[in-house]
């Protein structure tokens, strides 16, 4: 966070002269291609806030810029803005963020940092050439090497080589990262990498430097599994998590939550949610999250920080570190969710353009050793939600045809479907028996049935697994409905997962305990009026009773309905009572911090 401007509203501005720094230049003598200039913006005795501008004074565009400097030992940079920083030592370096590297002739930009210490920057370069103009700071930076291949893969090392980059000066050398960090500098085109861990998955990528140090763009990735090894997945049944783009904000939860949790040992599958479904095609949707945030050493699953230059920072960064060290995890790519599902329309007029859409991004060469199929949650086919849908029965099935056509039987290929088991309801709009065929598993959303829509009540749980005398809604809204008229489709067991979720549905000016009592409202939740998530009610209102084989709470005037270890415990060995293929929850930041309930799944079954 940069210091707040109004408390250095009260200090002068002082550029720095020339003489005070040696080497920082003075855009008067400005040569033939770049400078750069230092400014000491404001200092509050404790700290100060620096400036550095760079101007392009040549003739053709900079595509990139690289300013470097010493400060004396005691004087740091605290943070930064506009520009990524590093040091080695006391030698600093900024490069340039991906949207303010290319400055025309006559252009300039500014990046800023708050700093402590007494000291003034000194031995300025920029590109590799001197901050007054006089180097060569216009070069441009060196191409992408070829992707690497591997060979010669052993329980502990690897051979890859790589065809070269081309620069306008020459390659000096070429950094090989695994997983995002570098681990070896060479001069040549291949490399050796030993010391590794037998049946581990790696992903390797190239870059190369040019006689200014200059870094280019890495080269796609290579994805490498060592020999041996055992493999530890936690059982046969299937415990898939969706861990969703967003959750990194507000909710401050990323991928090592998994790790520090305890739920990583636990799971078989990650669902990341969600990729938007717009025009027809599949499509990132923040990008920032999905594969720009940079992550520190301590939030970091490696415990490796980010570096600026790295090709793949973000969520997809964290995912490929976290397989590195749990092998066993399979992530897939979820696309749609409620909010993105008034695209699928589109898509279904073209399946085998939309699926040639979805491999594209599921494939990306910065990202494809990360993902291991696809999952389509599109709510809801032929029916209604927050919009409605009139692509007709057949679509579902067409949709996810096409999608295994593109993705081959190497890929997951999975959808998120309705648990409305009423007659005439969900489930009888679409074709999920005949698609059924072409997805490896459903993930049955078994929840949400009843909530705060429903302002006046009844209250009812939001995830019955069974009926229960006074149960309001349509016969068929609980899960073992839901499980059943899927069934009789024709959709084998073994491809039904339990849907869990890792919150509560509530609501407020509730009297009676038990439910089917009236309401006023929904009740107060963190993120949004009426839900909120497990970790936060199982202290602030402990479940008090159980109907339909799920927990209810009445505190107050409030009412609120949820899943606890207890009731998971028995949806588990019901959902082995009927050969299903194991259960998904939504999602994994509402669980305690130890995971309780991720291992309650586990256990369950067991």
């Amino acid at each position: 966070m940069r210091f707040s401007r109004t408390v250095a509203a009260g200090f002068a501005t002082l550029l720095l002269p020339l003489a005070a720094l040696a080497g920082v230049s003075n855009p008067a003598q400005a040569a033939t291609s770049a400078t750069a200039t230092y400014a000491k913006v404001s200092d509050w005795g404790t700290g100060f806030e620096g400036k550095w501008t760079v101007k392009n004074t040549g003739t053709t565009t900079l595509t990139s810029w690289t300013v470097e400097w010493d400060y004396p030992a005691g004087t740091r940079v605290t943070t930064a803005w506009d520009a990524d920083v590093t040091s080695s030592g006391n030698h600093w370096t900024a490069r340039n963020k991906s949207w303010n590297g290319t400055l025309a002739p006559g252009a300039s930009v500014s990046f800023g940092f708050n700093g402590a210490g007494p000291g003034s920057p000194s031995n300025c370069r920029l590109n590799g050439g001197s901050c007054d103009g006089g180097g060569t700071p216009g070069d441009n930076p060196p191409s992408a090497p070829g992707t690497p291949t591997a060979s010669d893969i052993t329980n502990t090392s690897v051979r890859l080589t790589w065809t070269a980059a081309t620069d306008d000066n020459g390659i000096t050398n070429y950094d090989v990262l695994r997983d995002g960090a570098t681990v070896a500098t060479v001069t040549g085109t291949s490399y050796t990498n030993t010391g590794l861990t037998a049946g581990t998955d790696y992903s390797y990528t190239i870059r190369a430097r040019d006689t200014a140090d200059q870094v280019g763009p890495a080269s796609g990735a290579r994805a490498v599994r060592t020999t041996g090894g055992t493999p530890n997945p936690p059982g046969d049944k299937i415990n898939l998590g969706y861990f969703v783009e967003w959750g990194v904000y507000g909710r401050n939860y990323h991928v090592k939550n998994l790790v520090t949790s305890g739920s990583a040992s636990k799971i078989t599958h990650i669902n990341y949610a969600f990729g938007n479904v717009r025009d027809g095609k599949c499509q990132v949707d923040d990008v920032y999250a999905a594969y720009d945030k940079a992550y520190t050493a301590d939030q970091s699953v490696s415990g490796v920080a980010d570096t600026w230059d790295q090709p793949l920072r973000g969520n997809f960064n964290q995912l490929r570190q976290l397989k590195a060290r749990f092998p066993h995890i399979k992530v897939l790519y979820s696309f749609g969710g409620w909010t993105y599902s008034g695209g699928f329309g589109q898509a279904a007029a073209n399946p085998a353009a939309f699926a040639a859409s979805c491999k594209a991004v599921v494939e990306d060469p910065r990202w494809a050793d990360v993902f291991d199929g696809i999952d389509i949650d599109w709510e809801y086919p032929n029916a209604c939600g927050l919009t409605c849908d009139t692509s007709g029965p057949a679509a579902f099935k067409n949709l996810m045809s096409a999608l295994r056509s593109e993705f081959g039987s190497n890929y997951l290929v999975t959808a998120a479907i309705t648990a409305d088991g009423s007659d005439g309801g969900k489930i009888d709009a679409a074709d999920y028996g005949g698609a059924s065929a072409h997805v490896n598993w459903y993930n049955v959303m078994t929840y949400d049935y009843f909530g705060a829509w429903a302002a006046q009540g009844p209250t009812a749980p939001h995830s019955p697994l069974t009926s229960y005398p006074g149960i309001p809604g349509p016969v068929g809204f609980n899960s073992a409905a839901a499980i059943a008229k899927l069934k009789s489709k024709g959709v084998p067991s073994n491809k039904l997962l339990l849907g869990i979720g890792f919150y509560g549905r509530g609501w407020t000016g509730v009297s009676q305990a038990a439910p089917g009592g009236s309401a006023t409202g929904a009740a107060p939740g963190t993120y949004e009026a009426g839900i909120e998530d497990y970790k936060v009610l199982k202290n602030s209102c402990p479940a008090s009773g159980t109907v339909g084989g799920t927990a209810y709470a009445h505190c107050g005037s409030r009412w609120w309905s949820y899943d606890t270890p207890s009731t998971i415990a028995g949806k588990m060995s019901w959902a082995k009572s009927q050969g299903l293929g194991g259960a998904f929850f939504w999602e994994f930041s509402g669980d305690a911090s130890n995971g309780e309930l991720v291992t309650a799944i586990k256990n369950g079954l067991s």
